[in-house]
């Protein structure tokens, strides 16, 4: 049996793909949400490679390899239920305690990944199109968290509900705080107010569980971690960032249902 197989995060912009053998990541790379046709073809074909965006992975892959899914998008996850063998992660698969119905599932895939990795007590701040924090005690229990609009977010809606401020970038440092200039006020607003933030949501947790660990990951970790250095270092310093926590989580999903898998042929084999 192949240990080649597919993890994929549907997120609400893109989707995020990681290429395993067994427990080890080995490339990850993301692309547009795949479209029904594509879904269809390949499952009908056999033909994987189509979901590579050019990578050569052919000689690591079988036909149809297994792929692990979790999705907050639910029109993409509705899709590739066509696909021959497919897992699609649900809260149910996630050992956390005290989770509520409306969890995002890569929220709770991330911490659970941070914290099997790291220990608990865990604080996960992922920072996508929404800026979520996300927080677990010792007992492995969720305590909570909470969702704002991420930076991406913020200015385009700057940009997309007024008349006249323009297309603004994230800009690699930080900018002045009393702008100049249209441009640098949108990011100076943006930016200062959502550090602010987080730093006050991280030491806020941290009275509560003074010893436990903080990671970053999403898209804009890296660009806020280098935020938070330049104004905040005290803050920074503790934070781990890894743009990969999510398929932490997902490896380890993974092999606590290889385990059960096993467990299930074992017992079909002595009926």
């Amino acid at each position: 049996m192949s240990k080649t197989w597919l993890a994929l995060v549907i997120g609400n912009s893109r989707s995020h793909w990681g290429l395993f053998t067994d427990k080890t990541l080995i490339y990850t790379w993301d692309s547009s949400h795949v479209s029904v046709d594509v879904v269809q073809d390949v499952a009908k074909t056999g033909e994987i490679q189509k979901l590579f965006s050019g990578f050569n992975f052919s000689h690591l892959l079988v036909d149809f390899p297994r792929i692990a899914i979790a999705s907050v998008v639910p029109k993409q996850t509705e899709i590739w239920q066509i696909y021959n063998n497919v897992k699609i992660i649900t809260l149910d698969d996630v050992p956390l305690k005290a989770m509520y119905p409306t969890l995002g599932i890569d929220r709770a895939i991330a911490i659970y990944g941070a914290g099997n990795n790291l220990g608990f007590p865990i604080l996960v701040i992922d920072a996508g199109t929404a800026l979520t924090f996300t927080s677990a005690n010792n007992n492995q229990e969720l305590t909570g968290g909470a969702i704002l609009p991420g930076l991406g977010l913020q200015l385009a809606t700057l940009r997309n509900k007024t008349g006249q401020l323009p297309d603004v970038e994230l800009p690699k440092k930080l900018p002045p705080r009393f702008a100049m200039n249209t441009d640098e006020a949108m990011q100076s607003g943006v930016i200062y107010t959502l550090i602010a933030g987080i730093k006050d949501f991280v030491e806020n947790w941290w009275c509560d569980f003074p010893d436990g660990k903080v990671m970053m990951t999403g898209g804009d970790s890296e660009t806020i971690h280098g935020y938070l250095r330049s104004h905040y270092p005290n803050i920074c310093d503790p934070i781990t960032v890894e743009r990969n926590l999510i398929f932490w989580g997902m490896r380890e999903l993974w092999e606590k249902g290889k385990g059960k898998r096993s467990e299930k042929r074992a017992r079909y084999k002595n009926k």
